[in-house]
């Protein structure tokens, strides 16, 4: 015992001991743990195995360098998201630039250097004394027993996985006394059961038992990947599955048919639009009641209704977007990619022309999960070939590829128009004569977001973005009364921001406010889309102000094109007679209803008044 206290063993005690406690860091922050004790007996297996299969720290020392380049994310994430490095925020450092995360960081791209050479340093370090040492070693015969347990350990997990386990044993419930009344509970994606195995795993002519369930692992695979350092393995597993499955998924779903065909006959002339915000705050448009006059001429717009309680489910555009336009489920969006193609392969089985038009950067133009979407287009143009500073385009950009889409011959058409908006840096998102608040970021080279000394500038900035969202929907309205076609829009942000509102020492997205949730949306329909469809502009206008969420959106946009399928939803549909509210979840400590949550702080945290669904 004496010899663990020396300096060097200590050391390299400690160092472990560092990296065990990083998934309670939540608790700094006022964040809960779940299941503390379970982690604690995984991280103790985990580092009991590794120390029985190499004998000593200094031979998996190695192992544990992604642990240590990881660290600093993870720390960062549950210090400003409060959860720590997922499928998807790997998916996030893949498709950003290093031009953009420059941007994003500013002058303090030098501090995290700086903590990343800190930690190679730490790493090396701890690496040298486990080396130098050989107190540490595991070389007496209770080794092998271990090893011998972990065998055994894992043979039962292979049986158990090959052949099935069998159900707990439970005492027979007593017969329900009837009410009288029916309820048909649905279970969440996460709490379905398992489907029973096909048939008895067969040894010769003799069929095997399953195993019993106290013999059953006492942890799964979403356990194991809260612990550390081990379990951030699981986690990168799940990153290059979810790669995988993106890069395929185009094959997996080339024989997907939704079935879709008209619901009336005939070939008359129509043109349906969707336009996808970024980064658009609902209490910043002064359609929603905002001071400042930020939306000066979408205001003045006959037949512009508001939808004034829309919400995401979560505030990242690559998992936003593909629940906005497809059938993915808001419980589902932390996965990347969707079995299912999205409306616009709907579209061109009606017979519509399809257009996908971006101002987004097309370095996410092959395998992203809103770029396998965008490839189901007739006709597909990445419009912004810089980066998201002042090399990108304005969203204006984007107009004349809407004429000419508008101007196209075929008599049916789709657009989908996915805007840059008011993605971050907001002074780059537009014009010098629309910086209209002072002072501002306009122009000034590289501002850090993380600095709350810029707080006013920052705010002034984003609502002259916002001003200039105004001047370019106004402008693609005006395309589309052009064409003096029966035509319909719909716009909706694909997330919101925070912004340092208050007390509250967040800004950009990612958490989980009411400020990211809440989105601004609205519908435009021309004179003649009414006179063709009068039932549809009635229940618009009848549902406007209903509880409505992205997961609305697919639904309604067929239904706006008068575009049925076998088995549609009509009942998602906010511009069909048989639209029916249903319970709205976002991503905050796991599914939250967000109509049975309270708002914490200035921050407007969205908090479950009971216990989340489990992600």
């Amino acid at each position: 015992m004496r010899s663990l206290l020396r300096p060097a063993n200590l050391y390299v005690l400690l160092t472990y001991l560092a990296l065990s406690l990083v998934p309670f860091a939540p608790w700094l922050y006022g964040h809960v743990v779940e299941h503390p004790g379970q982690v604690v007996a995984i991280e103790f297996l985990c580092w009991v195995t590794a120390w029985a299969l190499f004998g000593r720290p200094a031979r998996f020392h190695w192992l544990l360098l992604p642990a240590f380049l990881s660290l600093p994310m993870e720390l960062y994430l549950f210090a400003f998201y409060g959860k720590g490095i997922s499928s998807h925020q790997l998916g996030v450092v893949l498709e950003t630039s290093p031009a953009e995360a420059i941007e994003f960081l500013g002058s303090k791209i030098w501090l995290v250097a700086a903590i990343f050479i800190g930690v190679l340093a730490w790493w090396a370090s701890s690496w040298r004394a486990a080396w130098n040492s050989r107190d540490l070693d595991w070389t007496d015969v209770s080794r092998r027993v271990v090893l011998a347990a972990l065998g055994l350990a894992v043979a039962l997990v292979i049986y158990g996985a090959t052949v099935g386990v069998a159900p707990p044993k439970v005492a027979a419930a007593p017969a329900p006394v009837s009410s009288g009344y029916h309820i048909k509970v649905e279970a969440s994606p996460s709490t379905q059961p398992a489907p029973p195995p096909s048939g008895p795993v067969q040894f010769g002519s003799y069929p095997l038992p399953l195993l019993p369930h106290w013999a059953k692992a006492p942890f799964d695979k979403d356990s194991f990947a809260q612990s550390w350092p081990f379990g951030l393995g699981s986690r990168y597993y799940d990153f290059y599955r979810d790669r995988m499955y993106l890069a395929e998924l185009n094959r997996l779903s080339a024989n997907f048919r939704f079935q879709a065909h008209p619901a009336t006959p005939g070939d008359s002339p129509q043109l349906v639009v969707l336009v996808i915000g970024e980064s658009s705050r609902y209490d910043r448009w002064s359609l929603n009641g905002y001071a400042r006059e930020t939306n000066p001429l979408l205001s003045k717009e006959a037949n512009l209704v508001t939808l004034p309680d829309v919400i995401t489910s979560v505030s990242a555009t690559r998992l936003s977007v593909p629940v906005i336009i497809s059938r993915k489920r808001a419980t589902q969006s932390l996965r990347d990619g969707f079995a299912e193609k999205s409306f616009i392969t709907a579209y061109k089985e009606a017979g519509f022309k399809t257009f996908w038009l971006s101002n987004q950067i097309s370095f996410g133009k092959f395998d992203t999960p809103v770029s396998v979407f965008a490839k189901e287009a007739d006709v597909v143009e990445f419009m912004n070939l810089g980066t998201y500073n002042d090399e990108s385009s304005f969203d204006e950009i984007l107009l004349g590829p809407l004429k000419n889409a508008v101007n196209d011959p075929a008599q049916r058409k789709l657009v989908v128009i996915h805007s840059l908006g008011s993605h971050w840096n907001y002074s780059h998102r537009y014009p010098a004569r629309f910086d209209k608040w002072q002072p501002s970021l306009f122009g000034v080279d590289k501002p850090v977001y993380t600095d709350l000394k810029i707080k006013p500038q920052l705010n002034n900035s984003y609502d002259s973005s916002i001003l200039y969202t105004d001047w370019f929907l106004d402008h693609v309205i005006g395309t589309l009364k052009d064409s003096d076609v029966s035509a319909s829009m719909v716009y909706v942000a694909d997330h919101g921001q925070t912004l340092y509102d208050g007390s509250c020492r967040i800004a950009f997205h990612g958490h989980n406010t009411q400020y990211e949730f809440h989105v601004p949306a609205f519908v435009w329909y021309s004179d003649a889309y009414r006179e063709q469809f009068p039932g549809k502009v009635d229940q618009l206008l009848r549902h406007r102000r209903a509880h409505l969420a992205t997961e609305n959106m697919f639904h309604t946009l067929l239904d706006l094109g008068d575009i049925r399928y076998p088995d549609d939803r009509l009942d998602w549909s906010f511009v069909n007679s048989r639209f029916r509210q249903h319970t709205r979840y976002v991503d905050s400590y796991g599914w939250t209803d967000y109509d049975n949550a309270v708002l914490k702080g200035d921050c407007h945290e969205v908090i479950a008044k009971g216990k989340p669904l489990r992600r």
